[in-house]
């Protein structure tokens, strides 16, 4: 049987931790040693498998138990038995089956997309409704708490062809934030860099801190409360020559109608793990555009496996225009977990051509890193 028809037969799961090159500071957490995400597999009757990947951060978007509950005891039942062609009718239900775990849903509709692309014959960005670019400007994030281990850093990234960094701020001191931003200024004036709060500065401190670095004419700054602290975001906004971009504040399309409504930003991150999955995130991409707002496609924590689902997601929305974060298979891993590598060449990711995702896991790779799994005998 090769058509959209046939049912659902397989749902296999693997909880990961894979080890990293170094610690990452954000404004409201770190990462170091290991990061975790959640891998799902779904099987047709004719044996096709599709993939998907859920990458959560506990002080953001949820916790890899949590996720790995969802999938396994609440969203499994949606699925099997189900048709690969009813991709719509899975979602709408699993909206619902579990309240949150938007990275729980990102991988289910990642896997449901891979596999109907693979039974189809067509890429992920033909079902998202075509593609407009081949290529995704790359942007790296400088996060570590050692800065000469990222001036090594952005020594290589400047010798792969990378020309956009974003610095992360708002966990140490202004003082540290300052010395960094004077550094790129003077040193590496190749390079276009943002920057990234994550929620990092208090309100008493932000207005102040924000302007201090507004000065250095960064491309935007993004997120330097509280997601909801949207009167101090939209009060920034006011203060600041340069774009202020929300993150954390925007999750789904509901968050985004309100924050375009409040005035709190000028763009967005648009993340699949945020918003529940691809087609919602164009949905966040689309609102936003229509009130005059910028995006780019952000990520968490994550392998190439997801990393290719906001590929495609991507390519197939013209409104995302100010490139993408997923750097992290390349730069951060010490191990991808792909059988063939995430592409990025000359500073740019490839949009593939290949049926589905374009790419899939090492299965022993998952089995290698896995700490917790149900996997079909």
């Amino acid at each position: 049987m090769s058509d959209l028809n046939q049912t659902i037969t397989g749902f296999d799961l693997w909880h990961l931790e894979l080890p990293v090159t170094s610690r990452r500071d954000h404004g409201i957490g770190s990462v170091e040693g290991t990061c975790e995400v959640v891998i799902l597999r779904l099987t047709s009757e004719d044996g096709t498998e599709g993939f998907g990947e859920a990458s959560p951060w506990s002080v953001f978007t949820g916790t890899p138990e949590a996720t790995y509950v969802a999938l396994n005891r609440y969203l499994r039942p949606l699925v099997l038995g189900s048709r690969v062609a009813d991709r719509a009718a899975i979602m709408t239900q699993a909206a619902y089956a579990v309240a949150h775990c938007t990275e729980a849903k990102a991988a289910l509709e990642t896997a449901l997309l891979d596999l109907a692309g693979r039974i189809s014959g067509v890429p992920v960005w033909a079902m998202l409704g075509g593609k407009c670019r081949d290529t995704i400007p790359l942007s790296c994030s400088i996060a570590n708490p050692d800065f000469q281990q990222d001036v090594a850093l952005l020594d290589q990234l400047r010798e792969d062809g990378v020309r956009i960094v974003k610095l992360k701020t708002g966990f140490r001191d202004h003082a540290f934030d300052v010395m960094r931003l004077e550094h790129l200024a003077q040193n590496c004036p190749e390079f276009s860099v943002r920057v990234d709060y994550n929620q990092g500065l208090s309100i008493e401190d932000a207005p102040a801190q924000v302007r201090d670095v507004a000065q250095f004419q960064p491309d935007f700054i993004e997120q330097p409360v509280r997601a909801h602290h949207y009167g101090m975001m939209a009060r920034l906004r006011d203060q600041i020559d340069v774009p202020l971009l929300a993150d954390e504040s925007v999750f789904g399309p509901e968050d985004m109608e309100r924050a375009a409504r409040e005035g709190i930003c000028d763009g967005v991150s648009v993340k699949i793990m945020k918003s529940g999955g691809l087609s919602r995130g164009q949905t966040v991409a689309r609102i936003a555009a229509a009130h005059g707002l910028s995006a780019y496609g952000g990520d968490m924590f994550e392998a190439g496996l997801a990393h290719l689902a906001g590929t495609h997601m991507i390519a197939a929305t013209p409104e995302v225009t100010l490139g993408c974060e997923f750097y992290q298979a390349s730069y951060f891993l010490k191990e991808d977990i792909l059988e063939e590598p995430f592409i990025v060449r000359t500073g740019k990711v490839l949009v593939p051509e290949a049926p589905g995702l374009g790419g899939r896991p090492d299965l022993g790779k998952l089995n290698h890193y896995a700490v917790a799994k149900a996997v079909a005998a």
